[in-house]
């Protein structure tokens, strides 16, 4: 197979040609350490325990005479490399030192832990479609805040393309070698052994619970549930459902985008909007396929907007203008806006996602009053659609097909 170049290949050039240690985190099978070893000089994997052993025995002479970048691949499966690191970075800090990858976040307090100010944590997400079709360009969001997002985006799918295409999912393997039949396969056992190797936070892990609690955030994915309506409906406790989001989290199977907040708003909503970080996984514990989700509008609207925050999550991680995504919703549920790229005190662009082919301004309600509130800090409002045109909605808001995306 022929590797297809990542997001965050440019930044990984760039970031060990001036610091280092970088750290390339994601989930499993994402493609970490396949685009760690295309800027590595040699490989250390500390989850073969003949590789491990040395390091456990005495980590700063392991580490040391080794051809940099050095990639140390499953970092957490040996800690004690951290403490090395640090301590040879500090001995003699030089760009290109260290590349390190893992599935699992430090489980520490960041301002104990020895890799604070000595190397950059790159975040890796499961392969974007732009990444799919090895199309090359600035993030979505820097183009539209150019005024350079494509009127016409050219081969656009219609919906049915969009839900097969985003059941398809990131992960490398299943997205782009196997057959259907054999990726859903594959996408399934993911979903049973999330947690295959992974700590249980000091108690056995329940994995029947755990995958009962996957799927009930599965379908709640792009949504605002409240805790209790998640751990209820798993039928777990609160403290099992906090440990269990955690892990999942740090498993990088979900993600979570916080409310946003403005002086010049009241009665905000403070609870995070959840996703499942790939929908070829929410496929996969919802039990979906593109037939089913066809015809139920609950699950083609949760898909769509699940894809198409994946896509933005991932571009995000390179965008120069280095955006926050948030959600926005107030607290009786009138006004709501699925996206919040927020610039700081340059401004805020606001996304809406509509599964449908010809939106109209009424779609775009929500971003006009947001538009009201905000003034110039809004800087322009888009509505992603399934349908194929580009046009104008109200002044700085616009409808824009969802593949302008990645074309």
């Amino acid at each position: 197979m022929r590797y297809l170049t990542r997001l965050v290949d440019p930044w990984i050039t760039e970031i060990l040609a001036s610091a280092p240690a970088v750290m390339i985190t994601g989930a499993r099978a994402a493609g970490k350490t396949t685009t760690a070893l295309r800027h590595a000089a040699s490989v250390v994997r500390l989850d073969n325990e003949r590789e491990a052993a040395p390091f456990r025995a005495d980590p700063d002479a392991a580490l040391r005479d080794r051809p940099e970048p050095v990639l140390l691949d499953e970092w957490q499966e040996c800690p004690e490399v951290l403490g090395a690191l640090k301590r040879a970075v500090d001995t003699e800090r030089r760009p290109g030192r260290f590349i390190l990858t893992g599935s699992v976040h430090a489980d520490v307090d960041p301002a104990l832990w020895p890799g604070t100010g000595r190397l950059i944590r790159v975040p890796m997400h499961p392969l974007t479609v732009r990444e799919q079709l090895s199309r090359r360009g600035r993030p979505f969001l820097d183009r539209l805040l150019a005024a350079e997002a494509p009127e016409d985006p050219g081969d656009t799918p219609d919906l049915r393309g969009y839900a097969e295409m985003a059941l398809r999912g990131g992960f490398p393997e299943p997205a782009v070698q196997l057959p259907d039949r054999i990726r859903n396969q594959w996408l399934s056992d993911y979903v049973d052994q999330l947690t295959h190797g992974s700590p249980g936070r000091g108690r056995p892990l329940d994995r029947s619970r755990l995958r009962a609690f996957f799927s009930v955030y599965a379908l709640n994915s792009a949504g605002v549930a409240a805790d209790t309506t998640l751990y209820q409906a798993a039928g777990i406790d609160r403290r099992t459902a906090h440990a269990y989001t955690k892990l999942l989290n740090d498993l990088g199977a979900i993600a979570e985008l916080p409310a946003w907040s403005s002086n010049r708003l009241k009665r905000l909503s403070r609870g995070p909007k959840r996703y499942i970080a790939d929908t070829g996984l929410w496929g996969a514990a919802v039990g979906a396929d593109a037939a089913l989700v066809m015809s139920d509008g609950d699950l083609l609207g949760r898909l769509i907007e699940t894809f198409v925050a994946n896509q933005l999550r991932a571009e995000v991680a390179v965008d120069p203008n280095r955006p926050r995504l948030h959600h926005l919703r107030d607290r009786e549920g009138r006004h709501e806006v699925d996206l919040i790229a927020d610039l700081g005190m340059r401004g805020l662009v606001a996304i809406e996602v509509k599964a449908h082919s010809a939106p109209s301004p009424r779609h775009a309600r929500n971003l006009a009053w947001l538009h009201d509130q905000m003034g110039d800090r809004f800087l322009t409002g888009v509505l992603l659609h399934t349908g194929p045109a580009a046009f104008k909605l109200t002044d700085r808001i616009r409808a824009i097909p969802i593949s302008a995306i990645w074309s």
